[in-house]
């Protein structure tokens, strides 16, 4: 349906699109998903033409939407684009308000706009509610009306930036129910969200949108399930990481455990959870690791999920192979496993750190 060739867009000084290439098939549903400022809602306001690619070209239907001199209203006829923040006509009744592209782009008559804006807004659960003017109503029935409104002009493809982030909490649900319904219509959208349950549920794809792209795509279960990039894992996981490097037997460990109690404090892990983290550091670090090596090379990654308070530390070093259930330190593996659910051991000659050490730290 809508192909991507090498899509890039610049402002000054940043570039949230680079080089994007993706095909969109009829019937898909793909929730976009990513960090703040990503470029998500950027690229469908450019899938729209709202904001004009700096460089690349947007095939829809085997057209060049973005060749010079063609007629953007063509195409923006057979894009719905629902926003953020409803814009709907507050002089019009919320009738009026979705007979008045139709009639004036369609050409239908005035008759036919009201059936069809009737039936619409049967549809979307607001049809007592035709009368009254925008700001009458709560924000999710301004939000009905407004994907109403899209659907008026019999779009084939949907985009929706956003729909839920404006609302009360309360009013998420209601709008949802909407969106879902539609999906399982058969419709093609494109859905930016932060709602990760809501993107699951009624989706077939998912962009994860990051470092100017499309970081990773997949289904619903590969992405929430098991992302294959670590930033995908991260945002999936809502990890806070905190690492370092230990180069040398004389490194900063006062000040490392400074930085280690802020992370700790700033993310509020509990306090069971903070005394298992720092207990399994210095054993793993300090005591067993260490001694071992007559040049230090530690790169200790900690990974804190505040979805599900899980703690996983991770030591990569570099040397001869040492798994650290051969340490002659009996005591503090002993205190180290106590931490532990799990303790993983790795090696891969091929690897600039080819020692890897995981413990995934107990949670009660």
């Amino acid at each position: 349906m809508i192909e991507l060739k090498g899509i890039t867009k610049q402002y000054r000084g940043v570039t949230p699109l680079k080089d994007v290439s993706v095909t969109v098939n009829e019937g898909d549903v793909i929730s976009v998903i990513g960090p703040s400022g990503a470029g998500k809602s950027t690229l469908i306001r450019c899938i729209n033409l709202l904001e004009k690619p700096t460089s690349g070209q947007i095939i829809f239907n085997g057209e060049d939407i973005t060749a010079k001199g063609y007629n953007v209203k063509k195409a923006r006829r057979k894009m719905g684009m629902v926003f953020q923040s409803f814009n709907l006509f507050g002089h019009l009744t919320v009738i009026e308000n979705l007979m008045l592209a139709p009639m004036d782009l369609l050409k239908i008559t005035k008759q036919e706009a009201y059936d069809k804006g009737m039936k619409l807004l049967h549809m979307v659960g607001v049809a007592d509610k035709a009368l009254s003017y925008p700001d009458e109503l709560s924000g999710g029935q301004k939000q009905r009306v407004a994907i109403a409104r899209t659907l008026a002009m019999e779009p084939e493809l949907i985009l929706l930036d956003e729909p839920t982030s404006a609302l009360d909490p309360t009013m998420v649900a209601e709008v949802q129910s909407v969106i879902r319904d539609l999906a399982n219509s058969g419709k093609t959208m494109m859905i930016v969200t932060h709602e990760m349950s809501f993107a699951r549920a009624i989706s077939n794809r998912v962009f994860y949108i990051d470092e100017g792209g499309i970081y990773e795509e997949g289904t619903p279960e590969e992405i929430f399930d098991a992302p294959k990039k670590d930033k995908t894992r991260r945002f999936i996981k809502q990890l806070k990481v905190f690492e370092v490097l230990i180069d040398s037997r004389d490194h900063d460990f006062i000040g490392f455990g400074s930085q280690l109690d802020l992370y700790l404090i700033q993310n509020e892990v509990p306090s069971e959870c903070k005394y298992r983290i720092k207990l399994a550091i210095e054993e793993l670090v300090q005591q067993i690791l260490l001694p071992h090596m007559s040049l230090p090379h530690i790169r200790l990654r900690l990974e804190y999920s505040m979805k599900d308070e899980h703690s996983v530390i991770t030591a990569m070093y570099k040397g001869n192979k040492f798994d650290i259930s051969d340490t002659d330190n009996v005591l503090s593996l002993k205190i180290l496993r106590s931490t532990a659910e799990n303790i993983v051991y790795e090696y891969d000659a091929s690897a600039d750190e080819p020692n890897k050490v995981t413990v995934m730290i107990k949670t009660n």
